[in-house]
């Protein structure tokens, strides 16, 4: 195997087909690769969109920079559309930009895009007309040295809320501005950033920048079936035009249809609707009343009866959708009540339905073919999660580009430990906003706090929460997809029932703490007259641009 894989290829592919039964490589049986017995590698990403793009964008940069001898495909389908919903991201994003060599200017006229720093709860902890909170970008002020949490708690300063009191950017989102000036780099910000997008524009300009810029090959071309060897390893596939793509690794970037990790290795597909009970959406595109509409620079979700609707606002226009369990309301009564929400700008505009099986593959490298994207699995967008997952596989798969073999197996049982428990964390981390709920007017919010939909970790924890914070030690992994900082967000903006002592305010740490929450205070003080409106700065950069880096 190791032999065959010297002088290989990594591919790319997006596209669909119908396994009629791959074709596999015996010793009787000779293969032709397409690559000569050279060093170069060839990695093949099948599948277009967001996931598909990222990936060969990621990979080809990588090469550039370290000279590797690896040619990168994607192979893109005419007949099939992506999905294109996934308009929120996380401050990741600016660094896999960066690596790609993307300029922010270039970015934000591009793709519609805004400025994202954080997100805010309406409705979830008892559905009256103050219920709210906010999961903030920024960490709570001292966070590497000292947690505020205890503090705030017994603070006795009146009825500031968690976010408010521990940091400036609820104070930005509430305001409208944003996180950096016009004369601040790309990718450099007064608070920490992510950005809403156009989910289409994106994937078109990371086309245009992966093939024009990086050199990636782009395929078009439907997928039919493919060529294996013996021990199960994908050698090309074979194209409905008669062409063949040869590789060494294969990323399947198919969407849900997963044609490479579900329809070729059959690997287990672990719903988690017990737990998440969301299985569907609808989206509308919604056009601002005039060009001067202020642009809300923090995704809003707002609870409803059997779910809850996203609004994220870009450049010119905003999208808004539901995300609703089918089992405790209708297709047809959960989009009116979308069009209720969004009101009469909702007036003629077509609304797009979407079926979300919740939950991801029992493995996501299998052989020499890795499941990145829709094809790994997907939940409910709460979090942001979808674009950050793909980011976060294509940093392991880039950074550790396997040279040959033997080293693929290594790095796929690594891959498949590291990523089984990012979709475990953030599948609990989900439940956590629903578990704390006090509604109870809807079988939906019942049904959520329920202890059988409960993870059993999520329980314990929770259970150690309610005398000690959200803290490093509670986490197995020193990466977390969602570090304690989040979850402290979410407890205290829904009221967690904390029962932690109060600490003596004579105590040095107190003292520490205090300098903190002031230091706090004056920067939001400076922020709330220095800090750009929203659609202003957005106006400026797409107007001027950014300083480059």
């Amino acid at each position: 195997m190791s032999d065959k894989y010297k002088g290989g290829q990594i591919l790319l592919c997006a596209g669909t087909f119908g396994i009629e039964g791959g074709k596999r490589a015996g010793e009787d049986q000779v293969v032709e690769t397409g690559v000569a017995d050279t060093e170069e590698k060839r990695v093949v990403v099948v599948g277009g969109g967001s996931a598909g793009w990222i990936a060969a964008c990621r990979l080809a940069a990588q090469v550039r920079r370290t000279g590797a001898g690896v040619r990168v495909t994607l192979i893109e389908s005419r007949n099939v559309p992506t999905v294109g919903v996934g308009e929120g991201t996380w401050p990741t994003m600016r660094n896999t930009l960066a690596k790609i060599g993307i300029a922010e200017t270039d970015f934000i006229r591009s793709c519609d895009a805004a400025f994202k720093q954080g997100a805010r709860f309406v409705g979830w902890t008892d559905g009256t007309p103050q219920d709210g909170y906010y999961h903030p970008l920024n960490p709570p002020a001292g966070a590497t040295e000292i947690d505020l949490a205890p503090y705030w708690l017994h603070r006795g300063e009146g009825d500031a809320a968690f976010a408010d009191w521990v940091d400036y950017q609820a104070m930005l989102c509430d305001a409208g501005l944003g996180p950096k000036t016009i004369v601040m780099p790309e990718y450099a910000g007064h608070a920490n950033y992510a950005y809403h997008l156009d989910a289409g524009k994106f994937a078109t300009m990371l086309r245009d920048h992966g093939v024009g810029t990086l050199g990636i090959e782009h395929v078009l071309g439907d997928v039919l079936r493919p060529r294996m060897t013996d021990h199960g390893d994908i050698v090309h596939l074979e194209l409905a035009d008669g062409r063949s793509v040869a590789g060494d690794l294969f990323v399947d970037c198919t969407g849900f249809a997963a044609r490479l990790i579900g329809g070729i290795y059959d690997v287990p597909f672990r719903r988690c609707g017990d737990v998440l009970f969301a299985d569907r959406a609808i989206a509308l595109q919604v056009p601002y009343d005039d060009e001067d509409a202020p642009i809300t620079c923090h995704t809003v979700s707002t609870a409803q009866g059997s779910g809850w609707i996203w609004d994220i606002g870009l450049w010119s226009r905003r999208g808004v959708g539901h995300v609703y369990s089918s089992a405790h309301i209708s297709d047809d009564a959960a989009e009116a009540a979308l069009r209720r929400h969004v009101g009469t700008a909702a007036q003629g505009l077509s609304a797009r339905r979407i079926s979300i099986e919740a939950g991801h593959r029992a493995r996501f490298w299998q052989n020499n073919c890795v499941a990145v994207g829709l094809s790994a699995g997907f939940l409910e967008p709460l979090e942001a999660s979808a674009l950050m997952l793909i980011e976060a596989s294509m940093d392991a798969i880039a950074d550790r580009l396997p040279r040959n073999r033997a080293a693929m197996d290594v790095m796929a049982r690594q891959f498949n430990a590291t990523f089984t428990h990012h979709w475990m964390r953030i599948i609990e981390f989900l439940k956590l906003h629903y578990v704390l709920t006090k509604r109870t007017d809807t079988d939906f919010w019942r049904d959520n706090v329920a202890a059988s939909s409960i993870p059993d970790g999520l329980a314990e924890r929770l259970a150690m929460w309610r005398y000690h914070s959200p803290g490093p030690q509670d986490f197995d992994h020193a990466r977390e997809v969602f570090s304690w900082p989040s979850y402290q967000y979410i407890l205290h903006g829904m009221g967690f029932d904390s029962r932690q002592p109060r600490i003596d305010p004579s105590a040095p740490e107190a003292g520490l703490a205090q300098r903190f929450v002031t230091r706090m205070q004056r920067a939001k003080d400076e922020l709330r007259t220095r800090a750009p409106r929203h659609r202003d700065l957005l106006h400026a950069i797409r107007e001027h641009g950014l300083q480059r880096v």
